[in-house]
């Protein structure tokens, strides 16, 4: 048998295994961009060339896989469709990659960086700096806190719309862990939407007295929100203002310089 032959066989065998409901469904995901972060069905039948039924039926699909909320109007992703990378940052290694950057924060600060994602309403802690002193705070990598009240908790849900954030609020048990935790959901949003406006977010012993945290967040090339960058202080050392003043420019030099490669 010739190559010519052995390249028609390949050819063939590659169209038998080739799932074309596969190749829609990875299409309807990447019809969600920057600019397009919220879709009808009919706007994704239309990008994808799928009907609109047809279209319709794999963002439910997705919906209903949590890979997708569905206001009654509008289709936008959720995070957990980072989960469908996380094998390739595993990989390629998010964590890796921003360790070098973790480490810089952390000696310029004199204090714990952090790498953060967001798994349903909790955010993980999947990297960290060594400390360069004893540590004012117990949180270590695999540590898991409540999204509404950290300071990337706040950050890593900046791109939801208020409907989602409303949402998310109406569906998490939120608990007073301290008499400063903002558990009224009207105050929370306000707390989202100021996040979103800053692009930073500042959380003052709302989780632990005597802890105060800051946290930004990275985006990637295509203005998709991949994780945060976060720092926590114990409250003697830094005042609010402060972490503003001198630890805020740190953590953006670091968002900027961990989102040139992703």
């Amino acid at each position: 048998m010739d190559t010519n032959d052995d390249d028609r066989n390949d050819e063939r065998s590659t169209e038998r295994d080739f799932i074309g409901a596969l190749e829609k469904g990875l299409a309807v995901i990447e019809a969600f961009n920057a600019s397009d972060a919220a879709l009808t069905a009919a706007a994704v039948a239309t990008k994808t060339g799928l009907t609109r039924a047809g279209a319709r039926r794999y963002l439910l699909t997705l919906a209903k896989l949590g890979y997708a909320d569905f206001d009654g109007k509008f289709f936008r992703l959720t995070p957990r469709i980072l989960r469908l990378g996380y094998a390739y940052l595993s990989g390629a290694s998010l964590t890796k990659l921003a360790q070098p950057i973790l480490e810089m924060i952390g000696e310029r600060m004199n204090e714990v960086a952090s790498l953060t994602l967001l798994d349903g309403d909790e955010v993980v802690f999947v990297g960290r700096s060594a400390a360069t002193r004893i540590a004012s705070v117990s949180i270590g990598i695999g540590t898991r806190l409540p999204a509404y009240c950290t300071a990337s908790g706040r950050v890593l849900l900046m791109h939801r719309t208020d409907v989602q954030i409303r949402k998310y609020l109406d569906n998490v048990k939120i608990i007073g862990y301290t008499e400063k935790t903002v558990t009224d959901p009207g105050a929370l949003l306000g707390e989202f939407q100021r996040s979103r406006q800053d692009r930073y977010s500042v959380i003052d012993e709302e989780y632990e007295i005597g802890l105060r945290s800051i946290a930004v967040p990275v985006l990637n090339a295509r203005n998709q929100l991949v994780c945060a960058l976060t720092v926590s202080v114990h409250s003697s050392r830094m005042t609010p203002e402060q972490m503003v003043e001198e630890i805020l420019p740190v953590l953006e030099s670091g968002a900027r310089t961990l989102a040139s490669m992703l």
